[in-house]
This record gives structure tokens, sequence and C-alpha cells, in this order.
């Protein structure tokens, strides 16, 4: 679907590790954290840790955790979509989805990436800074919140509850 026409994060097809289409209307009724992930980042080992520890703890209550490995940013993540499923399977027991590579900036910018950049602007303009930008979508598709790349996953454990008991 165009950027332009979708009234929610529901309204997307995006691709998942293997190549398969999965709509993100099969969501709908879950809470969402969206977040561009890297292997090799800074921020990789705290924030798949953390992430993990949410997923485990929510998943029953509704959360969903969509996770987009994005190449942009230092090029941090070389490898192909096989070799990132396994390390983030391996290394930190992610149980969460985690989807094909996409940009989340730029001109071949994927559609969802341009979706919540228009709807949740950041600090110093709509592009993506880094990898591990976070957005909170809640039950209908709407995108709550945009947390940066440095904020942990932990602190937003509050405003995950606020959506999950609405």
């Amino acid at each position: 679907m165009a950027t332009s026409s979708a009234k929610s994060v529901h309204d997307f097809t995006v691709k998942d590790a293997k190549g398969n289409d999965i709509n993100l209307g099969d969501y709908k009724g879950k809470v969402l954290i969206i977040v561009n992930v890297a292997s090799q980042c800074g921020l990789t080992n705290s924030n798949y840790t953390e992430l993990s520890q949410l997923y485990e703890k929510y998943k029953q209550k509704g959360l969903e955790i969509l996770a987009f490995p994005c190449n942009q940013f230092g090029a941090q993540e070389p490898g192909s979509n096989e070799q990132i499923q396994e390390f983030v399977c391996t290394r930190f027991k992610a149980e969460f989805p985690v989807f094909d590579k996409v940009d989340v900036n730029g001109d071949k910018a994927a559609p969802l990436y341009k979706y919540l950049k228009s709807s949740k602007g950041g600090l110093f303009g709509d592009g993506i800074k880094w990898n591990f930008s976070k957005f909170l979508v809640d039950k209908e598709g709407n995108v709550v919140d945009r947390y940066a790349p440095t904020t942990s996953p932990l602190s937003i454990e509050k405003d995950l509850l606020k959506l999950l008991d609405a």
C-alpha cells in the first residue's frame, strides 16, 4: 500500500527473513515495538537483551516486537538474513520476529519506515539517526511514540503497560 494512503501500521505488508509476505494487519490487537536493528553496533547487546526481556515478560499480554535489520548506519548489519537470524537467535535467544533487511532512510526506505517517520518525527527531523530507533504502536496500529537509539527498551516499560492494559 502506498505510504500516503496508509491509515495505520496494519495497512502494510513486509517481507520476513525468508522473503515471505507478512501482512501487518495480522498484528491487530497487539501492541508493537518496531525497531531497526544491527548486529555489530555498540547498542546491540543492551538493546537485544532488553527487548528479549520485554518480549518474554509481555508476549502473553499482547506485545510483539518487530525487528528490521538495517545496514545504513556504519555498515553494522552486513550479514545475510540467514546470518542475522542465527546471530539473534543463538546469541540473544530472541523469540520475536526478525524481518527482511530494509533501508529506513532515503529514496529506497521501506514504505513502513516512511510511514513511521511521518507519523512521529524525531528530535532532529524525520530521519532515523542510528540503529535501534524504536516506535511504539498501539493495538489499532497507531504510532504512539518514538524513542531514540540510546533509550533503553526497559525504560519504555511504563508506556508499554499503558497500551497493553488499554
